[in-house]
Parts: C-alpha cells; sequence; structure tokens
C-alpha cells in the first residue's frame, strides 16, 4: 500500500477470542490474515483494550447487576461487560499468534476507572483523545484500514471516529469479527454507512499491495 495509508488492528486479545472473559465468536480465526495484511502496510498500529480491575465498565463491580446489562453513566448509556483485559493479565496481552513486528504504535485505551473506551481515537465520554489522530497526521497518513475485534463495538467506534478526524475509512470485512448483541452488528454498519466508511474485502488490499 502506498506510504500515506495505515492499518488499524482493533483488540486482537485472549479475552476476545473463543476460551477469553468476553469472547467474540470466531475471534481468533482472524490472526493469519491479519499478520498477512500487516506484510502490505508501512504504518501499522495496533490497540489493547486495558481496564483497572476496578473498571466502570465491569458488571463486577455494580452489585446486583449482571453482565450485559446497561446503567447510565455522565456520559450516556453504558453496557456493564464481564470483567475482561485488565491490565497486566494474560486475557490483555495481545494474541500469541499476532505477528506485525514492524508495527510502530500500540494505543492501550480503556485504562481510566471512570470511562469506558471502545474507540482508539477518543474515549467514550466522546472528549479524551488518545493522540492517535495526532500520530497518524504527523507521518503523513490519511487513509486507514480498520481490522480486528469486535467489528460491530471498538472497530466500528474507531472507524467512525477516523471519519470524525477526517480520514479515509474502510472496515476490512473478513479480517473482522462481531459480537452482535441485540442487533449492534446491523446498527453498527447503518451508522458506519452514513460516516462514509466503506466494506472492502482482503482481497481488495492485496490486489493493491
Amino acid at each position: 500500500m502506498q506510504k500515506h495509508t495505515a492499518l488499524i488492528v482493533v483488540d486482537l486479545q485472549p479475552d476476545f477470542c473463543p476460551g477469553g472473559a468476553l469472547a467474540v465468536p470466531d475471534g481468533d480465526s482472524i490472526v493469519p490474515l491479519v499478520n498477512e495484511l500487516g506484510q502490505s502496510f508501512e504504518t501499522v498500529v495496533l490497540t489493547q483494550d486495558w481496564h483497572p480491575a476496578a473498571h466502570v465498565s465491569f458488571a463486577a463491580n455494580h452489585p446486583g447487576k449482571a453482565p450485559f446489562d446497561s446503567i447510565d453513566l455522565p456520559y450516556g448509556r453504558q453496557v456493564l461487560w464481564p470483567t475482561h483485559c485488565v491490565m497486566d493479565s494474560p486475557g490483555a496481552a495481545l494474541h500469541p499468534g499476532l505477528n506485525i513486528p514492524h508495527a510502530s504504535l500500540i494505543i492501550r485505551k480503556g485504562s481510566h476507572k471512570d470511562v469506558d473506551s471502545y474507540s482508539a481515537f477518543l474515549e467514550a465520554d466522546r472528549a479524551t483523545r488518545t493522540g492517535l489522530d495526532g500520530y497518524l497526521a504527523s507521518r503523513g497518513i490519511t487513509d486507514l484500514y480498520i481490522c480486528g475485534l469486535a467489528l460491530d463495538f471498538c472497530v466500528a467506534w474507531t472507524a467512525e471516529d477516523a471519519r470524525r478526524f477526517g480520514f479515509a475509512a474502510a472496515i476490512i470485512e473478513d479480517a473482522a469479527r462481531a459480537i452482535n448483541l441485540d442487533g449492534s452488528l446491523a446498527a453498527a454498519w447503518t451508522g458506519l454507512e452514513k460516516a462514509g466508511v466503506r466494506r472492502l474485502h482482503s482481497s481488495d488490499i492485496f490486489s493493491h499491495a
């Protein structure tokens, strides 16, 4: 791919793969394809969900609540998740099969106890920036290709925020997997299309590499 492009690999971590605390169905099946895609890009950014144990999004921290219940927080409605991707735990590590050694940046998100974070650009309060937009701009990146887990949450939020910050954005659909919680996948695609995010297949990338 050209120098103005970058690959964003979202949350490819054991806790989001089968056997993990918040498993995305078939999540680990994309690892070989993601590794192959990484070789087509000079600039690759990896993200990690990275929560303190007392994180506000964990159902275990709200007595009487169960995973996938919702609560109201100052920044809006929050889904409560099973405890996952706790800082420095095995489940929060990058997937052991992920092999993109030239990746130039790792963005850790969700480390603030009182705010969840899906997007690689902005936390769920929609105000706190990770700095990814500035990093990409400083490298002359204009076009982003996004893959990883989960398509209907962190991948989708990252892609929509890429558009918010002025980048062209596309999701590599066969290099992503979804949770699909209560119709969340269809809702995500509706929002992505409205934001101008393209849907691609990995073959589209390899044909231009």
